[in-house]
């Protein structure tokens, strides 16, 4: 059976060459970095180096970077920390109603400690209102946190613009970048962002290694007390061959961004471009244009996404549903409803996502095998029938 993974979003492959740099550290670089002897200081070099290789990628200061261990533990630690140190200020936080549940789950968690969540509302392309942003800044809010890209829908926010109304409200302004890092150009010397999170295995390193862009200056509460491990924002005896991963996955993104933003335009709206030439009533869920070049969210009418993911699956063919951090839920995406989708057209959407290693036959191999697939659920779906019913 042909097999094709399009769920790039929920993870990816360890790069092979990021692989190869890890692996001396679990055997022959296997010292505490926090330790003085030659066993320390010779690990202490490469978790220096990897901090660099990170901060290369955002091109920001490497002092400005702590490495965390995931994508949520970095937007607790934005969130809960801004909220905490700045409690003498203000207790109110704006956050909009398509986050990942990372977001949404610690924002729903402040709010019954006391804190004021205000949830901007999207529009049907998945985009905030920059003037409701702005109204809804108060002399007592905090912190602003929007992220960068939707991961559903691959939506891209207008960081920039979001960026100088907190900061001409004197608010910090986190973004979740865990879906863009890696895949569009990030200049943190050019964007107002003050706090940025990030995960590993969303950019072929492994799981359980994230990190965190802090601008100097910005007041944060440490989610976790014990040693002075990163500049005291964060302790914890620091995972050195998981870290080493993900700076040698960071160079490969800097090195290759270009390349791959544009490997990945071409496959997406080639499979686009072919599932509308093959199958009718189909909805593309997010922005046209202002996208993830590697997502594509689609909604085939009148059937069920996961019957559809399922039988796909079953083809050999790796996609989902909607966000891998909420794959158990038989609701339709909060992302999709916030967007004004109806429930029906929300439940029948799948994501594709798709990563380097994709080439062309896996896009052809797609498109091969869904028309019949669709066709099948359709021809069993009363929806579907009431549909062509009406239609004759």
């Amino acid at each position: 059976m042909h097999r094709v993974y399009m769920d790039h979003n929920a993870t990816t492959p360890v790069h092979p060459e990021v692989l190869e740099a890890m692996m001396p550290f679990f055997k022959d670089h296997f010292g505490n970095a926090s330790s003085i002897h030659w066993a320390g200081r010779e690990v202490k070099k490469y978790l220096d180096e990897a901090r660099e290789k990170v901060a290369a990628l955002l091109h920001a200061a490497p002092e400005d970077v702590i490495f965390t261990s995931c994508g949520t533990e970095s937007d607790n630690m934005a969130i809960k920390g801004a909220a905490f140190a700045l409690q003498e200020k203000g207790r109110h936080i704006i956050t909009t109603r398509v986050e990942h549940h990372a977001v949404l789950h610690t924002c729903q968690f402040l709010g019954k400690m006391g804190y004021e969540i205000t949830y901007l509302p999207v529009d049907p392309e998945g985009l905030i209102d920059l003037e409701e942003l702005r109204r809804s800044i108060k002399p007592q809010t905090t912190l602003v946190t929007i992220m960068f890209a939707n991961n559903e829908t691959g939506t891209i926010f207008p960081v920039p613009e979001i960026g100088e109304i907190a900061r001409e409200k004197g608010v910090i302004f986190h973004t979740d970048a865990v879906q863009a890092v890696g895949k569009l150009p990030i200049d943190l010397r050019q964007l107002p962002v003050d706090i940025l999170s990030l995960s590993g295995h969303k950019l072929y390193a492994p799981k359980g290694i994230g990190a965190q862009y802090i601008r100097r200056g910005t007041k944060l509460t440490s989610l976790f007390q014990g040693g002075a491990q990163e500049r005291n924002r964060r302790a914890g005896t620091e995972n050195i061959p998981y870290i080493v991963g993900l700076g040698k996955a960071s160079e490969i993104a800097q090195r290759d961004c270009a390349k791959r933003q544009a490997h990945l335009l071409s496959l997406r709206d080639r499979l686009h471009q072919g599932i509308l030439d093959r199958i009718p009533h189909v909805k593309l869920n997010g922005h046209p244009t202002q996208r993830l070049p590697n997502t594509l969210n689609l909604s085939f009418l009148y059937i069920e996404g996961e019957s559809l993911l399922l039988n796909l699956d079953l083809e050999g063919i790796a996609v989902s549903s909607g966000s891998a951090c909420t794959s158990g839920s038989l609701e339709p995406s909060h992302v999709l409803l916030a967007m004004g989708i109806p429930h029906e057209i929300a439940q029948s959407a799948i994501r594709f996502s798709l990563g380097w290693e994709n080439k062309e036959e896996d896009v052809d191999y797609v498109v091969d095998v869904l028309p019949r697939i669709v066709k099948r659920l359709r021809d069993m779906s009363p929806l579907y029938q009431k549909h062509a019913t009406r239609a004759e």
